[in-house]
């Protein structure tokens, strides 16, 4: 299920457990990331990159739109 959330929710959700994953280009993540965040290009995005995730744990997918 896909929910839309805000800052306030992410600071909550981490606090609680929750894992933060960009989807942002490595390029961009390198430059600059949310701390405690895991990079996973969008591109990349998949079932076998999406292994490693804890399934009794919240995941907080963070991307941005420059447009």
């Amino acid at each position: 299920m896909v929910t839309e959330i805000q800052r306030d929710d992410v600071y909550r959700l981490v606090d609680g457990g929750a894992q933060l994953i960009e989807v942002l280009p490595a390029q961009a993540y390198a430059g600059e990331r949310l701390p405690g965040a895991i990079n996973i290009p969008l591109q990349h995005l998949n079932r076998q990159t999406i292994a490693a995730l804890q399934r009794d744990r919240p995941v907080i997918v963070y991307c941005y739109d420059t447009q």
